[in-house]
């Protein structure tokens, strides 16, 4: 992804509340703001233009981040129409300044969006099924740049769902690649922009061990990424069947089954931990 300048606009001087976002060169703009300022964010010239809008907020059910994904040709207007869902409290919407986006090419976006927002499995996409349009060479190739702009922007403006949990702004090169092990027990993972990735068929202790009692933190998430088929047992250990994302390399060193310094736990393949190559 090009490097880029984003000119952030805070309307009331609050980061939480409303905020309009566009980057150099780009003839898109975002605005967004929590659903308690409703009539504010639809207060803007621009909402009753046509593009794409994320609403975003946490399942009541089963308390997961939820985001639904539309796409309008009055964005207001159909927005409105979502006030009984009890899920969402930011709404964030997209449009072109030079009015130039069409109903084909907002359906073309709204599809490649919510297929984006479900391979990460960060949150619950309400969403029924995938849009989608077809769209000649020339303009879906104008779309797909629309489209990165658009996940650059996302992030800034706090919306992560669609953000890939493998961490692609991390160069794959085998020296990035750290270890941790224990009881011949081996996971492999790498620095990540929002913590730390555990890859994929990285195995665990399958038995919690006695410091996951003084710590419960680390049992409660080794459970829920059993509940979530991210771990699975195999064997005499419990391995990845996913990428995982976690805060800290603390945090992925659940590996343990118990606590542990991901500083120290994780060392690159010379046997170098994590804490003597930041030292560096």
């Amino acid at each position: 992804m090009p490097s880029a300048t984003i000119k952030i606009f805070l309307v009331h001087g609050d980061p939480k509340r409303l905020r309009t976002a566009e980057l150099s060169n780009w003839t898109g703009k975002a605005v967004a703001g929590p659903g308690s300022e409703f009539e504010g964010v639809f207060s803007r010239e621009k909402s009753v233009g046509s593009g794409v809008y994320f609403l975003t907020g946490t399942d009541p059910e089963s308390g997961k981040p939820a985001i639904y994904v539309g796409e309008a040709e009055n964005i207001r207007d159909r927005i409105k129409a979502h006030l009984e869902k009890d899920f969402w409290n930011q709404i964030i919407f997209f449009i072109s300044k030079d009015e130039n986006l069409t109903k084909a090419h907002i359906r073309y976006l709204e599809g490649k969006l919510i297929d984006q927002a479900r391979k990460p499995g960060r949150a619950m996409v309400t969403n029924g099924q995938s849009s989608g349009a077809r769209l000649p060479e020339s303009d879906r190739e104008d779309m797909d740049i629309f489209l990165e702009k658009i996940n650059q922007l996302l992030p800034v403006l706090g919306v992560e769902p669609l953000v890939p949990a493998a961490a692609k702004a991390i160069a794959e090169s085998e020296h990035k690649k750290l270890f941790c092990e224990i009881k011949g027990i081996r996971a492999e993972g790498r620095l990540a922009p929002n913590g730390f990735v555990v890859l994929k068929d990285s195995h665990a202790v399958l038995i919690d061990r006695a410091s996951s009692q003084k710590w419960p933190w680390i049992k409660n998430m080794r459970q829920r990424l059993k509940d979530e088929g991210v771990l699975e047992t195999k064997g005499d250990s419990l391995v990845f069947t996913s990428d995982a994302e976690f805060t800290s390399p603390s945090s992925a060193a659940v590996i343990h089954g118990g606590h542990a310094n991901g500083l120290t736990a994780w060392k690159d393949k010379s046997g170098k931990t994590l804490k003597e190559i930041e030292s560096l």
